[in-house]
């Protein structure tokens, strides 16, 4: 049973990987993240994700960094929750339709084990894209792994980041304020 797992960073991606496989899948990580701004920060992921695929022997799939196409999508809803939900079904999208072409049955996201996402809204849409492209959205509340991600991530010394990626965020993080209205 091959699943297609969509990897936003290293953190999240430790307890389902351990978890999918306990449950007999063979696992493929698809790093697909265009919202991570600045570049050294998406980098900084990215190497993070490259060293635990090393140490554990994973296949990993790195595709496109199209941020500049990523961006223009997200200026249309730049308050929360809509600019997340934009920037999920942005990202899972692809996911799906890169699983549906190259012949796995099920995927899912790592985005489920962050207690900073709107949870109940990423699951809606991996059911929705998996009526779309036909495949099967595996689910599972991945957040009761979080001590392990952070226990793991620490004892592999693994990049952690503080914010969730989009330039939004990051302005946010600092302290900007978002002024405007949808």
């Amino acid at each position: 049973m091959k699943i297609l797992v969509h990897v936003c960073c290293t953190i999240c991606f430790i307890y389902p990987y351990e978890r999918l496989k306990e449950e007999g899948y063979e696992v493929v990580g698809y790093w697909y993240n265009p919202n991570i701004h600045p570049y050294m920060e998406y980098k900084a992921r990215k190497e993070a994700l490259e060293k635990y695929a090393e140490i554990e022997k994973i296949k990993i799939i790195y595709d496109e960094y199209d941020y500049i196409n990523f961006l223009k999508s997200q200026l249309k809803n730049i308050n929360r929750p809509a600019r997340c939900i934009n920037c999920y079904k942005y990202r899972l999208e692809k996911t799906a339709r890169y699983a549906k072409e190259n012949g796995f049955p099920f995927f899912t996201t790592t985005l489920l084990s962050s207690h900073q996402q709107y949870h109940d809204e990423i699951k809606k849409l991996g059911e929705i894209l998996a009526k779309e492209y036909e495949i099967e959205f595996y689910y599972e509340d991945f957040r009761k792994g979080w001590q392990r991600n952070k226990a793991i991530a620490k004892v592999y010394g693994l990049y952690s980041q503080k914010y969730c990626g989009c330039l939004i965020s990051e302005w946010e993080r600092f302290g900007g304020k978002n002024e405007t209205k949808n």
